[in-house]
């Protein structure tokens, strides 16, 4: 892809998945292929995990593609529906993945690219990034390109799940992804500003922000020692847990960011009850 970007510095590639509206909204909701733009590129969210929660339309998304794109970890939830190539990846090889895909979409291959829960919560980095190989696909591809947009397919996301354990209602919560590359400075902050007056439902990121490192730091700017706190891992699997704790016992585990250093899954969302 020829345009890099610095997640410290900028530009995000949020924000390029975020610069207008979906370029496919007017075709209507079962629009799968139309004259402008010529293909419609999926990015869907396949739920927590648990095939119980994949909607039927992402379903359908997976097993219609002639290429899937995503992370392994989340490629492996769904390997099963794919019925074409899959072109799985990790950090350090993600950049070839998605060229990759984006020059076959450019060929004229039906593309899917799946991402965890519901991209609206916490994908839009790397629907970003979606939407820039496929572009940078259908440029270097030039007359014979197909013109391709992204669609966002949403899904059910571990925050659904998360605000029904901890009977958090959404209108009376507010919500921030910390699992993101890239500086954390405006989540924080909203965090900080709405601590105990609102519910607050976060996921964290591994392994620096932790929950109990977001504790701490909602201690420091005005959280109630006292109020209920939940961690909960790995929801709608067989192993899902919830731990019920306080704000100030949760703040004692704050520190350290590998693996080791929390007792916590890399797979949790932090509800702190208003």
């Amino acid at each position: 892809m020829s345009d890099a970007y610095d997640l410290d510095s900028g530009p995000d590639p949020a924000d390029y998945a975020a610069k207008g509206p979906d370029p496919t909204a007017q075709l209507g909701a079962d629009a799968e292929v139309a004259a402008d733009p010529e293909s419609v590129v999926h990015a869907v969210g396949i739920g927590p995990g648990n095939r119980e929660y994949l909607v039927p339309r992402a379903e359908r998304a997976i097993r219609e593609a002639d290429v899937v794109v995503g992370f392994e970890t989340v490629v492996e939830f769904v390997d099963n529906l794919i019925t074409g190539d899959a072109l799985t990846c990790g950090y350090r090889d993600e950049a070839e993945a998605l060229e990759a895909f984006g020059e076959r979409v450019a060929a004229g291959e039906n593309g899917t690219a799946v991402l965890m829960g519901d991209p609206n919560h916490s994908g839009y980095q790397f629907v970003g990034k979606v939407q820039q190989a496929v572009d940078a696909g259908v440029a270097s591809a030039g007359d014979d390109a197909v013109d391709a947009s992204v669609r966002v397919e949403p899904g059910i996301s571990s925050l659904q799940v998360a605000a029904s354990r901890a009977r958090t209602p959404m209108e009376d919560t507010t919500f921030v992804t910390l699992h993101k590359s890239g500086s954390l400075d405006g989540d924080l902050a909203k965090l900080r500003d709405d601590v105990g007056e609102r519910n607050l439902l976060v996921l964290p990121r591994p392994f620096d922000w932790m929950p109990g490192d977001v504790a701490a730091d909602l201690l420091q700017h005005g959280g109630d020692p006292e109020a209920t706190a939940l961690v909960l891992e790995r929801l709608t699997h067989d192993d899902e847990s919830v731990t019920e704790t306080t704000l100030g016992d949760l703040a004692e585990e704050a520190g350290g960011d590998g693996k080791g250093d929390t007792r916590f899954s890399d797979l949790s969302v932090l509800a702190v009850r208003n």
